[in-house]
């Protein structure tokens, strides 16, 4: 006669992925690390199915960057979480602003350290303008288009109302699809008695109170509050190309850090 063996109760370790977005959002110079759709699409994918975690954690430490990336990201995390079932959690280090933000609110809550920075609700377009100091040096500024609009905002040139006008028509929309995220993820929490959506920023304590995030609270102690002291945090982020690792393309590498450090300085940083 055989008899069965009985195993022990085997109780599972919960674990959660988390993902890393650091650093602006959109295509950048040869050597940057911009986070776009196509690059995080296989590891946010892997993320949600790899191993049956019991949620997803967003590590967001960005200044923004292109609205349109910022908005595939966003609905490729909403449409995997909806998917599987999967609760999602970001965690702010230094800043999420602008589409830095519109990847927090990705997630059903957002946690941020008492400093930092969060917000700048809007849509930004700049540039610089030549027209004086090409014409201080007898440069002259030769331009032939087949069809009228082809040179517009043309740097080279006096700015024109009608290319202001024509590029705040660009930028509306844009800025209403960013409220209407921000508006149908975060709903009543968001604090009624304020405009949110005017590209203002606030520190962590300050974004508690306009119902920007849920708390402050840092990723470690807040999932073993949520998921106990043994959850297993099982990390997914972007690796630096590896013409960057061993120092290649030194010009490129020196424009797109350039490019970075001035979105950071917005916010300081």
């Amino acid at each position: 006669m055989r008899i069965p063996v009985r195993l022990p109760f085997v109780k599972t370790v919960p674990q959660v992925a988390v993902i890393r977005l650091q650093g602006p959002i959109g295509a950048v110079r040869p050597g940057g690390t911009g986070l776009t759709d196509a690059a995080l699409a296989p590891l946010i994918e892997r993320a949600f199915r790899r191993g049956k975690p019991v949620a997803v954690a967003l590590v967001v430490n960005s200044p923004g960057g292109s609205p349109v990336q910022s908005s595939l990201i966003a609905a490729r995390i909403r449409r995997l979480a909806e998917e599987k079932g999967i609760p999602v959690h970001a965690f702010v280090e230094d800043v999420a602003a602008s589409g830095g933000y519109w990847l927090a609110c990705s997630a059903d809550d957002i946690w941020a350290d008492a400093t930092s920075v969060i917000g700048s609700i809007g849509v930004i377009s700049a540039g610089f303008g030549f027209a004086g100091l090409i014409d201080r040096y007898g440069v002259e500024r030769r331009v032939h288009t087949a069809g009228g609009a082809k040179s517009f905002l043309d740097p080279f040139r006096p700015e024109k109302p009608e290319d202001i006008e024509r590029l705040r028509a660009i930028l509306e929309p844009m800025h209403d699809a960013f409220k209407a995220h921000v508006t149908a993820r975060r709903g009543v929490r968001l604090s009624a008695g304020r405009d949110l959506f005017t590209g203002d920023i606030w520190a962590g304590q300050q974004a508690v109170e306009l119902g920007l995030i849920d708390g402050i609270a840092h990723i470690v102690p807040k999932l073993k509050a949520l998921y106990g002291d043994k959850v297993r945090l099982v990390p997914y982020g972007l690796r630096r190309p590896w013409f960057r690792r061993i120092g290649m393309d030194a010009a490129g590498a020196v424009i797109a850090a350039a490019e970075e450090r001035a979105l950071w300085a917005r916010y300081g940083l």
